[in-house]
């Protein structure tokens, strides 16, 4: 099975017609997800590719029957997008968008989680559950096969590095999550460890941070009573200097606890197998799971 989506889900683009919306919608729709509406305003009525395009999302989810979004809204409108998917009763939202600015986020991560929603990203890669044959996202859906490892990841890019190991080693994922790596996200990485910790299909996680923040701290004291299921942390940035941006907006050390070595005690601290670089990832699972 799969957390947050699965096959039977029904997606739905805002920003559909974009260049990057269409481009990655038409790869989601090649994986196989569902994918049931887009939505652009002034463009309803329309279709891309067989796919139904409205006004709004209320009138999409009404029509459709969609109940997540993936969103590739501009930046300065990307917060309204995700109000506007939580009003029209969407549970699951994956906003692509990067360099949306910070306060719009704290506005839209507090609305989705007083609705009840799950709110992935901003500045994401999305979520992809190859049991499933369900993604929504920007992540190359040929590199993951079905399997039984959670992956949650702060970096896009570490999560394609971890799973392309663990697919060369035979090791299949159940659903991999990018959380995103701006200073300020709606669903963290003890979202998805609750989720990965009561989903029976997944029997270990891999979980990658970097610098900056407190999330990883905090993931390891939720992991020390609430996580039972063998945990893999890579925690990236060991030689970045303080107060300098290293990539994500988020990744910037501001004081001893955002520096990698401290986020890797604290994992360590919590039982969690602690992989020594990014090209050890697959080999340290292997080995804590015994595959």
């Amino acid at each position: 099975m799969s957390i947050l989506v699965d096959r039977d889900t029904r997606l739905l683009v805002q920003g559909i017609t974009g260049r990057e919306g269409s481009f990655h919608t038409r790869r989601c729709i090649e994986y196989g997800t569902r994918v049931a509406a887009g939505v652009t305003p002034g463009k309803g009525g329309e279709t891309f590719d067989d796919v139904p395009v409205f006004n709004s999302v209320e009138e999409a989810v009404v029509e459709t029957g969609a109940d997540a979004s993936m969103i590739f809204v501009p930046p300065p409108f990307a917060a309204d997008a995700v109000i506007e998917a939580v009003d029209a009763g969407i549970g699951v939202v994956a906003c692509i968008t990067e360099g949306v600015p910070v306060l719009d986020t704290v506005k839209a991560a507090r609305y989705a989680q007083d609705m009840g929603a799950a709110l992935i990203g901003p500045n994401c890669p999305g979520i992809i559950s190859p049991g499933e044959s369900f993604k929504m996202g920007i992540m190359p859906g040929h590199i993951h096969t079905p399997g039984r490892v959670g992956v949650v990841s702060r970096s896009g890019t570490l999560t394609y590095e971890a799973v392309n190991q663990l697919t060369g080693l035979g090791i299949g994922q159940s659903t991999c999550v990018g959380i995103g790596g701006d200073p300020v996200i709606g669903t963290t990485f003890i979202d998805v460890l609750g989720l990965f910790e009561d989903d029976d299909d997944t029997d270990a996680i891999v979980l990658i941070g970097e610098i900056g923040g407190s999330r990883e701290q905090e993931a390891a004291e939720y992991m020390e009573d609430d996580v039972t299921k063998p945990v893999a942390a890579l925690v990236v940035g060991q030689s970045a200097p303080p107060g300098r941006r290293m990539g994500h907006a988020g990744a910037i050390i501001t004081g001893s606890g955002g520096r990698a070595d401290e986020k890797t005690r604290a994992l360590a601290a919590a039982g969690a197998s602690i992989i020594p670089s990014p090209g050890a990832i697959g080999a340290t699972v292997q080995e804590m799971i015994g595959a």
